[in-house]
């Protein structure tokens, strides 16, 4: 399945500019990630969360680096591609309401 960044309207990818400013390990782990879901594979804990109870499709890439803990929201659109939609530095327990309410409008506008 195809993986696309999502893209604003004025034609940036927030999620690419996040992953430009981290370490070159978290780099590596995202790619492998990404590369799973693009030959198909069904990724489940600890690497990654279905978040369907909040918003059907939505579902969180969970990385690691020594400067702590990286959340990717992505989006997956059956049959046709997988939407990479947002990323930030996880700094509590739990997820920001924030930071859903950016992937899910997002998530509409794919």
């Amino acid at each position: 399945m195809k993986v696309k960044f999502f893209l604003t309207s004025s034609g940036r990818s927030p999620v690419e500019e996040f992953l430009r400013e981290q370490s070159e390990e978290l780099k590596r782990d995202f790619l492998d990630a990404v590369s799973l879901l693009a030959d198909g594979a069904v990724l489940t804990m600890p690497l990654s969360r279905n978040l369907s109870n909040i918003c059907r499709g939505l579902h969180e890439l969970r990385l690691k680096d020594r400067a702590g803990q990286v959340r990717v929201f992505y989006f997956i659109k059956k049959a046709e591609a997988i939407y990479l939609l947002h990323a930030f530095r996880k700094k509590r327990q739990d997820l920001p309401r924030r930071e859903i309410e950016v992937a899910m409008r997002r998530s509409k506008e794919v």
